[in-house]
């Protein structure tokens, strides 16, 4: 891939929302074309609706299918025979069931290796709810499509910033019944392999945070932290993980000790992602992590208050570009590591010397 640009699969989200605007105003810079060659999954029409009511400056060429994309051009494979209504800022069904089918093409594709990321613009979790999609959000429907048996994790990042969710979208009032010493080691195993992996850090720092306020006191606020949280982290410990806390999430953002870690580990949703928001809504970026697909996404919704209106700002969905293009190239780097192993080297005490052996040596069973 070293020679070659990479091909960035993008769905075009909830028409009715901020996703047509951020796409094309994203690409209305040519140096993007440089660093990659994008296909959009889903409506010729309703992009041209969306450049021209905006007048957003960003041509496309029209695909019959992704096999056909062309270099140096922003493509669009039209994935829906319908007419569709643009109704800005209202959630429909038609919207819905468009956002759906752009993303079901999209995942078929990329099944076939028709690109090589994934980025998926904003949708609305109820409208696109159907017989077909009954999750709460991209990240679970993505890991039962194209997740090849593997688990996925959610990591919000900016820069060296981030932030990873034991639990996602799941209501409070079943958090903490839902967190087991398991789950919580599964995670902190992903989050540890995507950072060395998507990443490149070697022996990467990850802090943990309690469920309870004030880490639960020593049992006076909730018993999670001693009875699962810590246990889990023990265990990580023991197999070589650098896991530190648990540290209760707002003296922990408080102080700025988020500087000092590679990633931070949330118990569940806006306890990661309301202090994430709050310093790197603008350029923050959605990464699923664990699976086979590099899969981003900007940090925020449809914004219906402000479609139509051209003030939707572009930077986090090209920052999620950006990052998919990263680990896409992070984990080739790793594959070919890998692929060609160093032979393992001894050295052998001969007279006055040390001399130092390539020979591979024979592993007892």
């Amino acid at each position: 891939m070293e020679n070659d640009k990479i091909r960035v699969g993008i769905t075009h989200g909830d028409i009715n929302g901020i996703g047509y605007e951020v796409i094309l105003k994203a690409f209305s810079d040519p140096g993007m074309l440089d660093l990659c060659t994008p296909v959009i999954y889903g409506s010729p029409k309703v992009a041209a609706y969306h450049r021209k009511a905006m007048d957003i400056p960003t041509n496309f060429s029209i695909v019959s299918s992704a096999a056909d994309i062309q270099d140096g051009r922003v493509n669009i494979v039209n994935c829906t025979d319908e007419e569709l209504k643009v109704e800005l800022t209202k959630p429909t069904e038609e919207a819905g069931r468009a956002a759906l089918a752009a993303l079901e093409m999209a995942l078929r594709d990329y099944r076939e290796g028709l690109f090589d990321v994934l980025v998926t613009a904003p949708i609305n979790k109820h409208t696109i709810q159907s017989d077909s999609f009954h999750f709460p959000g991209h990240t679970e429907y993505i890991e039962e499509r194209v997740g090849n048996g593997e688990k996925a994790l959610m990591i919000l990042l900016k820069g060296d910033f981030r932030v990873a969710l034991v639990t996602g979208h799941v209501p409070v009032s079943e958090i903490a019944k839902d967190l087991t010493k398991e789950l919580i080691m599964e995670k902190i195993a992903i989050f540890h392999k995507s950072l060395k992996q998507d990443f490149g850090i070697d022996n990467p720092r990850i802090a943990v945070f309690s469920l309870n306020p004030h880490a639960g006191d020593n049992g006076l606020i909730g018993s999670e932290e001693q009875t699962v949280i810590v246990p889990a982290m023990e265990e990580m410990i023991r197999k070589g993980i650098q896991c530190f806390g648990p540290y209760p999430a707002d003296g922990f953002m408080g102080s700025g000790n988020y500087r000092l870690f590679d990633g931070i580990l949330a118990m569940y949703h806006d306890q990661g992602l309301a202090p994430f928001k709050a310093l790197a809504m603008d350029e923050g970026v959605n990464f699923t992590a664990g699976l086979p697909i590099v899969r981003t996404s900007p940090a925020h919704g449809t914004a219906y208050d402000i479609a139509g209106q051209g003030i939707a700002s572009e930077d986090s969905f090209r920052q999620a570009i950006y990052v998919a293009i990263d680990v896409f190239r992070n984990r080739c780097i790793e594959e070919e590591i890998n692929a060609h192993p160093l032979r393992k080297q001894y050295y052998e005490k001969r007279d006055d010397s040390d001399k130092l052996k390539l020979d591979t040596i024979e592993e007892e069973d």
